[in-house]
């Protein structure tokens, strides 16, 4: 049976392991989303992926809008999360991000497009 939660082990919230994946980390691109991704680093210890999501105030002013965009973000990955550490792996920390001002009109259109990120990421 497919595990389609997302616990607290799962999110990316210490400021120390968000630095780490800023300094170190690799960007990925496709379409509207941006991934930047630290694959098993030995200053981050951890057993599962760890995800965290970010949208810029600069292309969406109200928090309205920023958190719908979150909460899609969110759903994908959980929704996704075997094909996720399929091509990305079990010990990763990663951070998505939205890097359009369009706002999505579906989740289909979202789930589309993160799909296609983690596809288009080479297998190890």
């Amino acid at each position: 049976m497919q595990n389609f939660k997302y616990p607290k082990e799962e999110k990316l919230k210490k400021k120390d392991d968000i630095t780490l994946l800023f300094e170190k980390g690799k960007w990925k691109n496709n379409g509207n989303l941006r991934i930047i991704i630290l694959k098993n680093h030995p200053d981050i210890a951890t057993e599962n992926v760890k995800l965290g999501v970010s949208v810029s105030k600069r292309y969406f002013k109200k928090a309205v809008h920023r958190n719908r965009i979150k909460r899609l973000l969110r759903e994908c990955y959980r929704l996704n999360k075997d094909l996720f550490k399929e091509y990305f792996g079990d010990k990763t920390v990663a951070m998505l991000f939205w890097v359009s001002p369009e706002l999505p009109e579906k989740f289909q259109e979202v789930e589309e497009q993160f799909v296609k990120l983690c596809q288009s990421q080479k297998k190890d």
